[in-house]
């Protein structure tokens, strides 16, 4: 009798077990369909751009930042329980109506590629015109139409007041391009349906503020003013490649302007002759004066405004240079910046870049 009982208890105890184990379960897959259901019953659309390289994994704060799906530790869970196949960089037209399925299915095949993007990348040290190029390579915006919103001047003015950083310096008869060292470099997304040229200027623009509004109170102390020294950064942009090389090319352009001496930067040279750096210049254009070439003997202080569109670190060179004796600097074919104290130190530089065959002629 006792045998019996025992029996009996070992059976209701296990079967209590199972019971239980079923109702985990059970509650685990309705937080798990939960998780994974729509966020909402809207069907507004939101694209979702898949960069290059992306993979369902690196989505999953994108999608969530979006508000497309509840959960990103359970949409990882459904990865890893359904492995999708690759996924095709693009843009795609997702909504809060979507399961974490249906989001995944739609991702799967990139024929639901939804062109509604245009994607755009300016690097550091672009000028205008090179802008406008790509702008016309990437859209149906022409490289003339581009340049022609960009010396627009009653457009500028009428947009000027929603810049803090856009002064009247600008408006200097002798600056070629007047928005030239504003517009930020960096990888843009337009939407095709309103693309203009206004509207990547105005895009840029947006950007410019955001990077420099950290440095607005330092900018304000400045002995330059905002125009100064995104003329100073452009210039720095296309004399070194390194954080380092940078604030240490800003220092030598202090010392030189210090002291009154000429910048004497080849690169202002090109700017001035609108030419590219790969080109030849002619003796004429060597030391033709105007507002923008420093190698003019007249020329003492910085070119009238920038001549290409710095990153932030070449801005943060301006704002921060490198205190040091150096009044010289000279980079060979690798981009490799030397310094030097004096005029003998530096041809002495020149002369050994010459002999490893190292100068950048």
């Amino acid at each position: 009798m006792k045998k019996t009982v025992r029996k009996f208890s070992i059976s209701k105890f296990l079967l209590f077990l199972l019971f239980l184990a079923i109702f985990i379960i059970i509650v685990l897959i309705g937080i798990y369909k939960f998780q994974t259901s729509p966020v909402s019953s809207s069907t507004s659309p939101k694209v979702i751009t898949v960069e290059k390289g992306e993979n369902y994994y690196k989505l999953a704060d994108k999608l969530k930042d979006k508000n497309l799906i509840k959960s990103v530790t359970f949409y990882k869970l459904y990865l890893k329980i359904t492995s999708p196949n690759s996924l095709a960089a693009g843009d795609y037209e997702l909504n809060e109506a979507m399961s974490v399925k249906k989001i995944v299915k739609t991702l799967k095949n990139k024929n639901n590629q939804k062109i509604t993007t245009v994607k755009i990348t300016f690097r550091e040290g672009l000028n205008i015109r090179q802008i406008a190029k790509i702008v016309e390579e990437k859209t149906n915006i022409s490289s003339a139409e581009f340049i022609g919103k960009i010396e627009d001047k009653e457009y500028i003015k009428s947009i000027q007041n929603e810049y803090w950083f856009l002064t009247d310096n600008i408006y200097n008869d002798q600056i070629y391009y007047p928005l030239e060292g504003y517009l930020f470099p960096d990888t843009y997304h337009f939407d095709r349906k309103t693309l203009s040229a206004e509207t990547i200027i105005k895009k840029m623009l947006e950007n410019t503020e955001s990077k420099l509004e950290p440095y607005k109170q330092q900018i304000e102390q400045n002995t330059y003013n905002i125009h100064q020294l995104l003329t100073l950064a452009s210039l720095i942009e296309q004399e070194a490649v390194t954080a380092e090389d940078r604030a240490l090319v800003s220092g030598v352009f202090y010392n030189r302007l210090n002291i009154g001496m000429s910048l004497g930067s080849d690169v202002t040279t090109y700017y001035a002759s609108k030419k590219e750096l790969s080109e030849s210049l002619t003796k004429a254009e060597l030391t033709d004066c105007n507002g923008y070439n420093t190698r003019c003997v007249t020329m003492k202080g910085l070119p009238v405004g920038p001549i290409s569109n710095p990153g932030l670190t070449s801005i943060k060179a301006a704002l921060n240079p490198t205190k040091s004796d150096y009044y010289y600097f000279v980079a060979d074919i690798n981009k490799k910046v030397y310094f030097t104290k004096n005029i003998n130190e530096h041809n002495q530089t020149i002369a050994k870049l010459k002999k490893e065959n190292k100068w950048a002629a």
